[in-house]
């Protein structure tokens, strides 16, 4: 195709700026933009927006991207370096926003500089090679485009406003944009027509008059236009589609880094293997042949972007286009995929490659490398590390077979199996996390690439048969066999437990995570957590709460109080055949404890007033601290309920543990419930940095101490003092911060009674873990402790936590049982077996009565 006139004269202007090896540094903008009028081939050094074209991609279109090319009409080079090209929409309304991509080097004089864009899904020619790379998706025929020192988005949306940014160098509006400089703006664009300047570049801070239509003609700084190198993707002119000398190996590597990221390959052959035609669109190709070498996957994902992919499983196809890694998170693993793509289909319908088995055989026991940094840099070692394999097979196709589930359907469309069963499984079909050293490298996720959606599936469920698909790499998660065929669902009916009520002369304590509770809320998600408590839990004679939301729950307009939502789930409760609960709680300083915003969560006491006393002293509010102070039988509270010292930086953007005193049989009970600071933050077990920087926990171990202090304060005013510590401490059993809130034995952590297989209350990324707990007095030796698992384990749940239970046995201790662990005399264990005998019944009954 030959060049018009004004392309030759541009490249001419080129030619002539290579010559020139003088670097200068940039003139104050003053001085480096010239009076409107003015012979621009004479001044000093400056940059103007040369071509604008925002039809790439779409339909009839030539080109595949948008592009934004610059160009220097001056004698000096200019830096461009802090610079950015911005985008903004032709007619701007109270929510348009300025798009921005930064920008690099520098553009010589008498040279161009060309700014790619987002891709559309039509096209068939690529840019030459871009200067810079952004995804700004332009609009054909109406839009402004201005060149900025600076990278930070513009917020004029007037041509008035604009004119007075000193930081806008040029700035160009084209077809009926309302940002524009001079008389109006450049018209004539669309899908085949770009606006451009004159050979001479030529600035009267007039679009309408600077600028003309024509066909697009991009030109980066090495003078390349897009028939200068060929931008066939691999085909002779008049012949049939060849392939590359690049395959999908080489881009892949050795290590998670491609060799060839940022560089541009042509006619990569592959067979499609999976296609996604939403979201992240795009789809995986894969290497039929291969290179031998177990460390280079022979999978890749070929992202289309906006464009919904024409390809079909079975495709032979190949593909010319950018090679990239893809960050999908801070701290993630990269994606190794090609973008821009031009996609050649050469055959339908061929048999794809044999799927790499998964399974305990295959995978490493090992997690990592731990190098204390990154690992994108180190060469995998399949054969030893567990993320080593799996990262390189990514793209590729892999089978997992008769899998058991390992944690509920998600609401967005995922389960998690293990593909070994022997690997720390929990008592009811997940797989625990039971220290930083066993993350349980087993664990897969499962989504389905086509449009059957998963089953509504529950922890310990099985995937029977094979499940196949390319190996993904998501955001949460981490590694994600995105399946085209998915295993049979086997349900393994599994039931929620419910616990025996406590005895007169036992006294009954639970902690609930109840999930941004909010009045707002729908009955249904009410009448669900009342059923917990009601019956599962059998009606605690107490209830610590956590995540309770204001009345109005996160409508961020200063509503503190939570009345109406305490109220709406005592009736719910009632409803339910539980006892008519009283409560306790401090409503926070607005936004000022975390969650959601506008939610206020906070922890609170519900309790049955048939059955325990609650001690009243005012003055309890958001800032007072209570404090442990001598009374006539021995400590008590200055208030009641308080905060544990809520001014300490401890607290900061999290909430304050509610402190209350309670009475049951004539004895003092100071229950403190808690809701540490969460993990939010913390590097992924699946990410990048190994082994993962645990930054949160910090903040919680000083949160640990400010407790810990407290109840050593009540255990020296009184050594036998009843202290239960209990709630959502966002850490697990075997932390830091559980071990400081042990305070030397003085605390008894009670999830450390139970059996190893028991030890969890929340499911994330497949690992049945810890984060709520109860801790008692030593003292109190006579309990019964355990975990309702009817929540965290159910595709239909109505919180994400589980709660947990003690009964505290009084009155000589003869009544107590001995819970999960293990200790007490005969006589309690024949008690407990006539306890588990009169359960059995009760349940035989209920689903009796059920029938």
């Amino acid at each position: 195709m030959p060049h018009d006139s004004r392309r030759r004269r541009r490249v001419a202007l080129v030619a002539a700026g290579a010559a020139t090896s003088l670097v200068l540094t940039p003139l104050p903008r003053a001085l480096a933009e010239p009076a409107p009028g003015a012979d621009l081939s004479t001044t000093a050094a400056g940059a103007v927006i040369s071509e604008v074209y925002g039809g790439g991609g779409n339909s009839g279109a030539t080109l595949v991207r948008d592009f934004v090319e610059l160009g220097n009409p001056g004698d000096s080079a200019y830096e461009l370096s802090g610079h950015s090209v911005q985008y903004l929409p032709g007619a701007p309304g109270p929510n348009s926003r300025w798009q921005a991509t930064p920008i690099t080097g520098t553009v010589e004089p008498g040279a161009l500089y060309l700014v790619a864009q987002a891709a559309g899904n039509g096209g068939s020619v690529q840019l030459p090679t871009p200067d810079a790379t952004g995804s700004i998706s332009m609009s054909a025929t109406t839009g402004t485009v201005a060149l900025v020192e600076g990278t930070t988005p513009l917020t004029c949306v007037t041509a008035a406003a604009c004119a007075d940014d000193a930081r806008v160098v040029d700035l160009v509006g084209y077809g009926s944009a309302v940002v524009r400089e001079g008389s109006g703006p450049a018209a004539g664009a669309g899908n085949n027509a770009s606006v451009a300047r004159d050979a001479e570049l030529t600035d009267t801070d007039d679009n309408a008059a600077d600028f003309t239509a024509g066909a697009p003609t991009p030109v980066n700084s090495a003078g390349d236009g897009v028939d200068d190198d060929g931008g066939d993707g691999g085909e002779e002119p008049g012949g049939p589609p060849e392939a590359g000398d690049v395959r999908i190996h080489d881009i892949q590597g050795t290590t998670r880094w491609s060799p060839l990221a940022g560089q541009r390959v042509t006619g990569v052959p592959g067979l499609v293997t999976g296609v996604r035609a939403s979201g992240s669109r795009g789809f995986w190709m894969q290497d039929a042949t291969g290179d031998g070498d177990p460390r280079t996957s022979e999978g890749l994902f070929v992202y289309t972007g906006s464009a919904v992919p024409t390809v079909a499983v079975g495709d032979e196809v190949l593909v010319s286009g950018e090679v990239s890694e893809y960050y999908p998170a801070t701290g993630a693993q990269s994606i190794t995929q090609i973008t821009g793509p031009r996609v050649t289909t050469l055959s339908r319908g061929n048999e794809l490659p044999a799927p790499v088995v998964l399974d305990a055989d295959s995978v490493p026991d090992l997690w990592g490398p731990e190098v204390g940094g990154s690992i994108n840099d180190l060469t995998l070692e399949p054969d030893t590390y567990a993320l080593d394999l799996l990262e390189s097979l990514e793209g590729q196709r892999v089978e997992i077979n008769d899998t058991r589930i390992v944690s509920r359907t998600t609401d967005y469309d995922e389960i998690w199996v293990t593909v070994k069963p022997e690997e720390n499984p929990s008592a009811r079909g997940g797989v625990v996390y039971g220290s930083y050293d066993e993350p349980n490298t087993g664990r897969l996720k499962v989504m389905s690439l086509d449009a059957q959606p998963l089953p509504a599936a529950n922890a310990g469920d099985l995937l029977a048969g094979s499940t196949v698909g390319p190996l993904d790499y998501a955001q949460f998660g981490g590694y994600t066999l995105q399946a085209t065929e998915l295993g049979t669902h086997v349900d393994n009916g599994l039931a929620r437990p419910v616990t025996r009520a406590q005895d007169e002369d036992e006294l009954a304590l639970a902690t609930y995570n109840v999930e941004n509770l909010a009045a707002t809320d729908p009955d249904a998600k009410f009448a669900a957590l009342a059923e917990g408590v009601a019956v599962n839990l059998a009606s605690p004679d107490v209830v610590a709460l956590e995540e309770i939301q204001d009345d109005n729950g996160p409508v961020n307009d200063g509503t503190v109080t939570a009345e109406r939502t305490l109220e709406k789930f005592a009736d719910a409760i009632v409803a339910a055949g539980g006892p008519r609960y009283a409560w306790r709680s401090i409503d926070p300083e607005n936004n000022r404890d975390g969650g959601q915003p506008g939610g206020n969560i906070r922890n609170v006491f519900l309790y049955n007033p048939e059955r325990v006393e609650f001690t009243d002293r005012e003055g309890g509010d958001a800032t007072t601290a209570a404090q442990v102070v001598a009374g006539a039988d021995g400590p008590e509270l200055s208030v009641s309920p308080g905060r544990i010292n809520p001014g300490s930086d401890a607290w900061a953007s999290s909430r304050k543990p509610l402190v209350g005193e309670f009475v049951f049989h004539g004895e003092t009970y100071f229950l403190i419930t808690n809701h540490f600071n969460s993990k939010g933050g913390d590097q992924s077990l699946h990410g990048r940095f190994q082994p993962p920087q645990r930054t949160s926990e910090a903040q919680r171990h000083r949160q640990a101490e400010e407790v810990a202090s407290f109840v050593r304060d009540l255990h020296t005013a009184d050594p036998q003092a009843k202290v239960v510590n209990l709630g959502d401490f966002n850490d697990f059993e075997f932390s830091r911060t559980l071990e400081i809130l042990g305070d030397g034995g003085a605390m008894n952590n009670l999830l450390l009674t139970l059996a190893p297989e028991k030890r969890y209350t929340y499911i994330f990324d497949g690992n049945s873990q810890s984060l709520d707990n109860i801790l008692m007095s030593s003292t109190i030796e006579e309990f019964e402790y355990e975990v309702l698992h009817i929540n965290t384990e159910f595709a239909d749940q109505a919180s994400d936590h589980d709660p947990q239970l003690v009964r505290i046995a009084t009155g000589g201790g003869d009544d107590g049982g001995d819970g999960d662990g293990d200790s007490g005399s005969a006589k309690d264990r024949l008690k407990e077996k006539l306890k588990e005998l009169v359960r059995d019944l009760q349940e035989w009954l209920r689903r009796l009565l059920g029938l």
